[in-house]
């Protein structure tokens, strides 16, 4: 009796231990990204940017002038004004979402030499920041997302990247990012929205065997 109980209570831990290595296997899903109101923050890395875009059509249109308070965003609305907080000297900027960027991993917001200038960033040339939405565009208009996951100098090796991102997701393409030098991006899919998008982007990273870097960006980027 005795040899029988103590089989069965090896066999109960046995299952028990099974049963906790398949529940650490269960994939957990990703929350909902925040919907943007006024009052959302996020917290990053800023950089800014001048010259070789200044003088040439931002995202949104108008030509980008690296001396007026702007700034990019990769999803936010154009229009959209945001506060920015330097957290490390307290200093803070208002800037209105007039393009695209930044096209690094790690980075939250690229803002103008004026705004660089203003809160005392122009010579470490990055800073960390909490970035504030304080107004709305009045009129919202529907667009749709992709997942960047690279930019190259050498257009050959973003069409590289682009059939096989294309082979493996179904969609992919490469677009141009003026400047000097020229960036041609990599562009996965096409999201009806930014939750989409980003489980997509997670897709890409899981997949991925060198850990590519996947972000997600605003289709109202796409230049070329």
């Amino acid at each position: 009796m005795r040899i029988r109980s103590g089989l069965f209570l090896v066999l109960v831990a046995l299952l028990g231990c099974h049963h906790k290595r398949s529940a650490r296997l269960i994939p957990q899903v990703p929350p909902s990204p925040v919907t943007v109101a006024v009052g959302y923050t996020e917290t990053g890395i800023a950089s800014w940017y001048g010259h070789p875009y200044h003088g040439h059509p931002a995202a949104d249109g108008e030509v980008y002038d690296m001396e007026k308070l702007t700034a990019a965003h990769r999803t936010l609305p154009f229009n959209t004004w945001v506060r920015v907080y330097d957290l490390d000297t307290s200093k803070s900027i208002d800037l209105r979402i007039i393009d695209r960027g930044p096209f690094v991993d790690g980075r939250i917001i690229d803002i103008s030499h004026a705004a660089a200038r203003e809160i005392k960033m122009i010579g470490p040339g990055i800073a960390h920041v909490r970035v504030e939405v304080i107004r709305l565009p009045e009129v919202l208009e529907g667009m749709g997302f992709a997942v960047q996951v690279g930019a190259f100098r050498d257009r050959r090796n973003a069409e590289r990247v682009r059939d096989q991102m294309q082979a493996r997701y179904g969609s992919a393409r490469v677009v141009m990012r003026a400047g000097n030098p020229e960036l041609w991006r990599v562009l996965v899919g096409s999201e009806p929205t930014e939750t989409q998008a980003n489980s997509l982007a997670e897709r890409i990273r899981r997949e991925s065997p060198d850990g590519m870097a996947a972000f997600v960006v605003r289709l109202d980027s796409v230049q070329g």
